[in-house]
């Protein structure tokens, strides 16, 4: 399955010099996170650890076994934290 996926503008200019969309072959939302660490080495943890995804539109909190579609598009949203 091939997955369109964007990152945040702020996110990309900090992990792959201001890239934001790719196109990555994968199943489900671990292989797309490892598709993008094997092109950006160590994105995959940031990825992991500092965002929330969501899928065709639907946000999940945790979901690295979430199907992906052929032509799924999958958003990688920066963790909003407060005090």
């Amino acid at each position: 399955m091939t997955a369109r996926v964007v990152l945040s503008s702020g996110f990309a200019r900090r992990y792959t010099g201001g890239e934001r969309e790719f196109m990555v072959e994968a199943k489900n939302l671990r292989a797309a996170i490892k598709a993008l660490d094997q092109l950006f080495p160590g994105l995959g943890r940031h990825l992991e650890e500092e965002t929330t995804v969501a899928i065709d539109g639907e946000i999940h909190e945790v979901g690295y076994l979430q199907p992906l579609r052929q032509d799924s598009e999958v958003f990688f949203i920066p963790k909003i934290e407060g005090g």
